[in-house]
C-alpha cells in the first residue's frame, strides 16, 4: 500500500473562530464550511476543523484551551522575525525564535485561540 497524507483534522470548540484565525493569519483558503466544519487549503494538504461532539463540549469550561501533542508547521516566505512580530501585534501568543546547529531553518512556535500549537519555519 502507498499512502499520502491529505488532511489533518483538528477537533475544536469554535470552528468559526479558528477558521478566521488561520484564514487571516496564514492566508489559507476556505474550501468547504458549514456550522460544524471547515476545510482549509494549506498548500499540499488540507486542515479540517470539526466541532467537538456535544457530549464532550458540554464538559469543557468556557476558557478551556487544549493540550495536545500535535503541531502544525507552516513554512513561510518572509523572514521569521517579521512574521513573529506581525502575529504578536495581533495578540497571538508566540514563543522565542530558535534554531539548531547545522539546521537550515529558523523556528518559532505559537498558539491559536484554542491552544493548538503551530510553528513558523523559515530558511536561514
Amino acid at each position: 500500500m502507498n499512502a499520502r497524507l491529505s488532511t489533518i483534522i483538528l477537533y475544536v470548540k469554535n470552528v468559526q473562530l479558528l477558521k478566521d484565525f488561520y484564514e487571516k493569519n496564514f492566508n489559507l483558503k476556505v474550501i468547504e464550511e458549514d456550522p460544524v466544519w471547515a476545510l482549509l487549503d494549506a498548500g499540499g494538504l488540507y486542515i479540517g476543523l470539526h466541532t467537538i461532539g456535544d457530549q464532550y463540549l458540554e464538559k469543557l469550561e468556557a476558557d478551556y484551551t487544549f493540550d495536545n501533542n500535535t503541531k502544525l508547521v507552516f513554512e513561510i516566505d518572509i523572514d521569521i522575525e517579521s512574521a513573529r512580530n506581525e502575529l504578536i501585534s495581533k495578540n497571538v501568543t508566540m514563543r522565542d525564535i530558535k534554531t539548531f546547529e547545522n539546521y537550515p531553518f529558523w523556528l518559532c512556535d505559537g498558539t491559536d485561540p484554542e491552544g493548538n500549537v503551530f510553528q513558523l519555519k523559515s530558511k536561514k
